[in-house]
């Protein structure tokens, strides 16, 4: 009669176990994954896959009973590490809503807010349009396998240990708030500047021309010239757009 221990059957599963509860995390929390229109199961599925497929490029896990207060820790960590990198992913398209709003604050949109289903609060037409191009953006580009990437390298980088908050120590993410802000004046620095310049011509034409009424025709010229200029700069959001987004996932390598 063959018998298997407790010691062996541990040795055979945290070794899968680390890894699944990390990247099932991470898909719980990155952005286009967590959708809620996902299944739970096939959630849980591809964190099973993932951690399966990278066996043989992961480090030594540790084998501890996940009954005593050692793996509580190391299951409280890997669920901290990978909420981390889904946040990480989710800074860069903040900064693209983030971009979106002023660009509809310069246009006039803004006051057309409706309600976002995917955040829960209210959002603008324009915001909304550069979440959706983030998006797919994020499948043209392979995001997915970025992520996936990320989170096989973060054993390097950060081991299965007792230490919880050893990510936050060294990543200091409380900070990644101003990367939104960065990221969206750099990608919503061209359509602002051509708004503001059509603002600056539009005081000058009421100065001269008072007979103009620039109220009844500053809204329409603004709101084409910002959709003129979305159009123009839609081709060239794919190089921010990835260069923040590897910056990001960087960090975790």
């Amino acid at each position: 009669m063959i018998g298997i221990s407790e010691s062996q059957l541990m040795q055979w599963l945290l070794p899968l176990l680390w890894p699944m509860l990390r990247t099932l995390a991470l898909i719980s929390s990155a952005p286009v994954l967590s959708m809620r229109t996902i299944p739970a199961r096939v959630k849980v599925g591809l964190a099973f896959l993932v951690a399966l497929s990278a066996q043989a490029s992961l480090p030594a896990m540790p084998i501890v009973p996940l009954d005593g207060a050692q793996g509580l820790a190391m299951v409280a960590q890997q669920v901290l590490i990978g909420v981390t990198l889904g946040f990480a992913a989710k800074v860069v398209f903040a900064a693209l809503e983030f971009a979106g709003e002023l660009i509809g604050l310069q246009m006039g949109l803004n006051f057309a807010g409706f309600f976002d289903p995917t955040s829960g609060g209210q959002g603008t037409a324009t915001a909304r349009f550069f979440g959706t191009i983030g998006s797919l953006l994020f499948v043209v580009i392979n995001g997915h396998l970025l992520l996936v990437m990320a989170v096989v390298k973060s054993f390097e980088s950060f081991p299965v240990s007792t230490e919880v908050f050893s990510v936050v120590h060294t990543l200091q993410p409380q900070v990644w708030g101003a990367e939104i802000f960065r990221l969206g004046l750099w990608i919503a620095l061209p359509i602002v500047a051509m708004l503001l310049f059509a603002n600056m011509v539009l005081g000058v034409v009421s100065r001269v021309a008072q007979q103009i009424q620039v109220f009844s025709v500053g809204f329409a010229i603004t709101v084409s010239i910002g959709l003129i200029g979305m159009l123009l700069t839609l081709p060239m959001l794919q190089a921010p757009f990835t260069t923040a987004l590897e910056h990001m996932l960087a960090l975790f390598q």
